[in-house]
């Protein structure tokens, strides 16, 4: 990977072709076990993800969809820092807001009947099933009173939940008491992730 500011990235279509040559000669079968990599740090490139998915390398999007998912099998959080990672460098790069967005939620049912498991798609293409590890969180928003949805999809990294789904979140709420206040929120599974207190929704109504 090449650091940001050296001659070779700055040519049309050759750094970020050295980018997926590197990120390529690390992989095989399944996800890159990024986690367990800890190569020299190489400093920041000039890519980023800006709060609508699109990936930009030195100011352009990239536009192929193969490359993005590529790129995405690799990063990883570091602290407050997001990084492309092989077993031999690891570089840094902007985020927004975070790195995903969750684009689809399917209900699937549990072999035991039980309540649905919500498995969502990701905007690179990733399956993620609700529960206690991969969970919803619910951050207010600023300036409009509502809530912005997140899902947790691996070791620190987020998607955003994409408004029409989000809705469809809301249209699955039910009442429960957490911690001995009746929150509204979303169940997945056996896990139950509150949205709001229900004395806050009845405030506004």
């Amino acid at each position: 990977m090449a650091k940001e500011g050296q001659t070779g990235a700055g040519q049309s279509g050759t750094g970020i072709e050295a980018l997926a040559g590197a990120v390529t000669a690390a992989g095989g079968r399944g996800p890159p076990p990024v986690h367990l990599w800890n190569p020299p740090d190489c400093g920041d490139i000039a890519m980023r993800i800006a709060a609508d998915g699109t990936w930009f390398y030195q100011g352009s999007p990239i536009g192929r969809a193969a490359l993005v998912k590529l790129f995405a099998s690799v990063l990883r959080r570091d602290g407050d820092r997001y990084v492309l990672v092989t077993p031999v460098e690891k570089c840094g790069i902007t985020v927004d807001d975070v790195p995903f967005l969750a684009v689809e939620m399917v209900a699937a049912p549990t072999p035991a009947g039980g309540p649905p498991v919500l498995r969502f798609r990701t905007n690179v293409d990733d399956w993620v099933a609700c529960d206690a590890e991969h969970a919803l969180r619910f951050e207010p928003e600023p300036g409009t009173g509502g809530l912005k949805p997140y899902l947790h999809v691996r070791r620190g990294l987020w998607a955003r939940v994409v408004r029409p789904v989000y809705y469809d979140l809301v249209a699955r709420g039910e009442e429960r008491a957490v911690d001995g206040r009746l929150m509204f929120g979303v169940a997945s599974g056996a896990a139950f992730f509150p949205m709001v207190a229900v004395e806050t929704l009845r405030d506004h109504s």
